[in-house]
């Protein structure tokens, strides 16, 4: 077995359970792509068991802090079976859910969601690559399920030395699918959607909007980077009189066309958009357009720290944006899936865009991910989706 043999001092993140170990942590020691190594502290001490990567920052990230365990197959089968049975305790009210959520289950780099009769995974680390196989067996095994497709092709990858790829991994089917969500049906397509297709992290953010909306009897709504339609069709459900969607792909509208007839709703209360988001706040204000609520749901705009300043511009800038949109009263949900923005940044650009635009609300709810996609106590980075619900002073 290969040994890793760490600086002095930078132990002490795994010796509380931290997954992670970087490129400038290391002393000595090495493996090929994905290769389970020992991992030891600079005086010999055993720290744990890791999958190495020659070529990440994260040089190498832990399967097991037991020093009798063994990393094999059935390690691997155990760590699924884990994770599915988890969910059994969270109440999601889908057949859209998330079954392994990287390192919060265990299993750093690899994602897996499930849409139906249908799985759909992304290995996204060196070592849950090595490990395809065997975990696309237990996948299958675990769920009773005969399909899985492929979707390994996020540019991470890339720095973890590996090539996208995109397919069916186990069995055949179509790549189009429909799922329940609370009391809709959604679809989507696994070939050629965001991610694995979907997202199911919004779940819940998407039912609460839904009834907000019909308690407060908000009629006008945008919904900003609205991709399918999820907040479009939560809205609509809810009792908005006329719902604004925005985003700058053509066929993710069609989708948002397409889930709105699904659920029987009125088209002629779906307005749809192909456009920039930003251009569109501004030419809304030049309109004098206001609405009941607004929702701001931008692509990650910050994958990493170094990026949060820029990010944190952009961020404040739609947010100002659409803050001098809303009617006293009004509802913003807004969100920011960067992991490299902390909830505490984000409360702080969301109030300076408030600033700004000479606009005061209330913070009524924090949000996050579903509980499907945990954060877990040891792996605080896991958690990337923060979303505030504002409700702007009169």
């Amino acid at each position: 077995m290969k040994t890793l043999r760490l600086r002095e001092g930078k132990e002490r993140a795994l010796l509380r359970g931290h997954p992670w170990i970087f490129d400038s942590a290391i002393a000595s020691g090495g493996g090929d792509s994905g290769e389970t190594v020992r991992v030891v502290a600079a005086d010999g001490r055993f720290l744990g068991w890791a999958a190495f990567s020659p070529t990440s920052k994260i040089r190498a990230r832990v399967w097991s802090f037991d020093e009798a365990q063994r990393i094999d197959a059935a390690f691997m089968a155990a760590l699924v079976g884990r994770a599915i049975q988890a969910r059994s305790r969270f109440d999601i009210q889908s057949d859209g859910l998330r079954l392994i959520h990287g390192e919060s289950d265990g299993l750093p780099g690899l994602i897996v969601d499930r849409y139906a009769d249908t799985l759909v995974a992304q290995f996204l680390s060196s070592g849950v690559e090595r490990w395809k196989s065997a975990l696309a067996d237990a996948l299958l095994a675990a769920t009773g399920l005969t399909r899985l497709y492929e979707r390994s092709d996020a540019s991470v990858r890339a720095l973890e030395g590996l090539q996208p790829v995109a397919g069916w991994l186990r069995g055949q089917g179509p790549t189009e699918l429909t799922i329940r969500e609370h009391d809709w049906q959604l679809s989507l397509d696994i070939e050629r959607g965001h991610k694995t297709g979907f997202y199911l992290d919004q779940r819940d953010s998407r039912a609460r909007f839904a009834a907000t909306v019909r308690r407060l009897g908000l009629q006008r709504v945008l919904n900003c980077y609205c991709y399918t339609g999820g907040f479009t069709v939560a809205a609509l459900s809810g009792g908005a009189a006329h719902v604004t969607s925005i985003d700058s792909s053509a066929p993710a509208l069609e989708r948002t066309r397409a889930n709105v007839a699904l659920n029987g709703l009125d088209a002629a209360r779906c307005e749809l958009l192909d456009a920039d988001v930003n251009a569109s706040l501004r030419s809304f204000g030049a309109a004098g357009r206001s609405f009941d609520a607004i929702v701001l749901d931008p692509p990650k705009l910050a994958p990493s720290a170094a990026h949060a300043e820029r990010a944190a511009r952009a961020y404040k800038d739609i947010n100002r944006l659409a803050l001098g949109l809303l009617e006293p009263g009004g509802v913003l949900l807004t969100y920011s899936c960067s992991g490299g923005i902390s909830a505490d940044l984000f409360h702080k650009i969301v109030a300076s865009a408030g600033a700004d635009a000479g606009v005061d609300g209330y913070i009524i709810e924090r949000l996050g991910a579903a509980p499907d996609h945990p954060t877990t106590l040891n792996f605080p980075e896991g958690e990337y989706l923060k979303g505030l619900v504002v409700v702007r002073k009169p």
